[in-house]
Formats: C-alpha cells, structure tokens, sequence
C-alpha cells in the first residue's frame, strides 16, 4: 500500500507546485528508489491531461560516471538533457540518493569539468525560468541514506519530511497558499529597499539589492518552499561572512566555510574541511566568486539541521546565499556553471538592518 502523504505529495506537486495542463509535456526525474513517488507524479500527470516522460537514473550512476568516464564523456552535453531543457513544459526532480556522501571520493577538478560543461542547459533553464515557458518543481524521497545523514531513524525522517511539506494539513495547497500570503508581506517591505547589513558571529556583510526583485517561495519552485530570495547586485557584497552549517554541493561537503567579499568578489576563504573543493569550485569559471542569491528561511516547520540543502536552507532564522549562477528574474545576470547554496543560522547574537532600519534580531522578523 502507498504512504497517503505520497500520494498527497505527488497531487501537491501536479496541481499546485508547477500545475500541469493538458498537453504538457512533463519530465520526471529521479532514482529508483523514488519509485513510489514517481509513480504517483507520473499518475497524475496522465490525469492531468499532460505526457509524461519518466527518466529512471541508478542509485550510485553519479558516482559510476564521475569515476569512470574520460575528459571527452565528462563533458559531453547529452542531445536528450538538451532537448528536454529546450521543449518540454514542466519538470519535476525527485532527490532520492541511496548515500548522499557517495561522490566524497570523487576528484573535485572532474565535477567542476563537468559542471562547467553543463553551462548552456544552466543558462536555458535560468531563461525559460525568467520568462516562465518552463515551470518545475525539486522535492526529496525520504531514503535511508538521508535519514542517517539527519541522525534520525527512517520512519522519523519521513515524518520530518512530509511535516516540512505541510501534508499533515487537510489540504496542503490551501496552506502552502496562507504561507504564500505571510511571505508576501516580508516581499513587499524589501522590494524598494537598497541595503542588506548582516551581524552575527566571525559576520559582517553588506551587499545592495537595489533595483532587485524579491520572489516568494510559496512552493512552487521548491517542496518544501519557506523563503524569500533576490539576487544581490553583482559587484556589491563587502565584508565577511562564516557559515556556520556545513555546505553540501555535488555529494561533498565542506564544513565552517568563511569567505570575504570586496566589490562583490571572494578574495579570501577557508574551510574546516574539504578546502581543496571549496578552492575548486571558486575557480571553475569567472562567475563563481559572485553572488547570485541572497536568501531568508522561513520554514518554521524545519528547525533542526540535516546536512540537505533543500531543507536547510528554509529553517526559518536562516539566511543562505548563493555562490555562482543567479536568477534573470530578480535582475541578478550573474553567469556560472556553479549554484553553490550556503546556510547561515542567525538565530543567535545577530541582526539583519535593511537600509539602516532593523530588519531581524535572532532569526525573528521585526518589521
């Protein structure tokens, strides 16, 4: 028998997170352990009237790739990944890794290649995002793997995730559609406003969102939705910043991450662990330095870290930035191969002022 909540997710992402009409051409993307899950989306897409096309991906194919193929593989653009990225109407991305740390024995230099590699479907998919001709949606399928990476059992992680994504409600969509109302609030006192100052612990930055637009994710970019983000100008960021949650890309991590800005750049940084990758995304193309995203969580159903940036980056107290690529649609055109999400938890000894008036204290909004 299905879980209920799967099914209510899987409704959730067809009806409402990136609505699919008849005659929609529909990707759906995961590994098989999200078969249940995929099933369900791939139901409801017929449903729905749209023609789904289900792409089935091995558990451990990432790791099999980047360890295996020569320099010419790696950096091969796939004419089906460009297709899809060009014509289809809707996507959804099923995260379903059986271990989440499986590419830690990966050389970095092979993942920024073909990161690097895969620039033009970044920048495809960042434009029909802009003009709104692509709609999708990424979500998570609760796997052992990610539940040992929470430190919970797996049924306690499935719970933690399907809270996060408000299926616990009588109609997750008409609360999703309340969040989306109180997140509008917080959009339209930033939109306007010029100055972002960030103080907290080893923290002090600035960065200017002038003539920026902020975008509510209510959930239907991301399930679970729970923030409001921009892109900050360009050449604006000063000062420091330390993350104090560890930053996962690409199936590595690297933990208390601190980088220092100057007009916009990352002229200096360090790491506790993994510096060598942090060293090499930095470098993977002129972008990469850059800021494409300025963030706040909002999600109070997530207070607890879990090593999963899907989540992490909306427990609400939190503000998380982008290194790399940003999004046309908040007026940031920063162009990189790398969107590398970092969290910073401001829940304790910080404030956030915007254009000098306080914005936040401790992770609680006081506007």
């Amino acid at each position: 028998m299905v879980d209920p909540r799967i099914q209510r997710l899987a409704r959730l992402l067809v009806e409402y997170c990136a609505p699919v009409r008849a005659g929609d051409k529909v990707e759906i993307a995961g590994t098989m352990l999200a078969a249940p899950l995929l099933r369900e989306i791939y139901r409801h897409t017929l449903l729905a009237g749209g023609y789904p096309f289900l792409r089935m991906a091995l558990p451990d194919q990432s790791e099999i790739f980047l360890k295996t193929a020569g320099e010419a593989q790696l950096t091969y653009l796939s004419p089906i990944d460009q297709l899809t990225m060009e014509q289809f109407d809707r996507h959804f991305g099923v995260l379903s890794e059986e271990n989440p740390r499986g590419l830690t024995g990966v050389d970095p230099a092979r993942q920024a290649l073909v990161s690097k590699a895969r620039q033009p479907l970044m920048q495809t998919f960042m434009r029909r995002d802009e003009d709104g001709s692509l709609l999708w949606c990424a979500c998570l399928f609760p796997t052992p793997g990610y539940a040992q990476d929470a430190e919970m059992s797996l049924a306690e992680y499935e719970d933690f995730v399907f809270s996060a994504c408000l299926l616990d409600h009588d109609d997750p969509a008409a609360a999703w559609r309340q969040v989306q109302a109180e997140q509008q609030r917080l959009v339209d006192y930033l939109n306007g406003k010029k100055e972002i100052h960030i103080l907290g612990p080893d923290t002090d930055l600035r960065l200017s969102v002038a003539g920026r637009t902020w975008i509510n994710d209510d959930g239907t970019k991301n399930m679970p939705g729970g923030e409001i983000f921009t892109g900050p100008v360009e050449d604006s960021a000063e000062g420091t910043v330390r993350f104090s949650f560890p930053a996962s890309y690409g199936g590595r991590t690297v933990e208390d991450v601190r980088l220092h800005f100057e007009r916009g750049r990352v002229v200096e940084y360090s790491a506790g662990s993994n510096e060598e990758f942090l060293r090499n995304m930095l470098d993977m193309d002129d972008g990469a330095r850059l800021l494409g995203e300025f963030a706040f969580g909002t999600n109070r159903s997530i207070q607890r870290f879990t090593r999963n940036t899907l989540f992490d980056e909306k427990i609400g107290g939190t503000i998380h930035m982008a290194l790399g690529a940003g999004y046309p649609a908040t007026g940031n055109h920063n162009v990189s191969a790398l969107h590398w999400d970092m969290v910073c938890d401001l829940r304790g000894g910080s404030e956030v002022r915007v254009d000098g008036e306080l914005f936040a204290r401790d992770g609680v909004f006081t506007v």
